[in-house]
């Protein structure tokens, strides 16, 4: 089963390649079809579908079949799960551990 630090990595490895930054960049004004995402990046289609696995796999993209080609778009609940985790995990928080362990170095 997998827990919510594997959950929330996929986000980020997701997001920490520059094609599938591209890729994220392209989906925000329209749905594309995977053909017009192979044409504008100038991969081959294994590689696209790598791509989009880890991207669908993270929840910030939904995908659909229509004949042979997929199509993706931007998943809206996807992506404020993830600006909600960034802003979750970047905020300092105050210590509010009374008799709390204190670092004696």
């Amino acid at each position: 089963m997998e827990n919510i630090y594997q959950k929330n990595a996929k986000v980020f490895k997701a997001l920490g390649d520059p094609n599938r930054l591209m890729i994220m960049e392209m989906l925000q004004s329209t749905e594309r079809c995977a053909c017009e995402i192979l044409e504008d990046l100038h991969i081959g289609q294994s590689t696209l579908s790598h791509h989009m696995k880890i991207l669908c796999d993270s929840g910030l993209v939904d995908s659909r079949r229509e004949g042979k080609w997929m199509h993706y778009s931007i998943n809206k609940e996807g992506c404020e799960a993830a600006k909600k985790l960034l802003d979750e995990i970047t905020s300092q928080k105050e210590n509010n551990n009374v008799g709390g362990l204190k670092c004696e170095c």
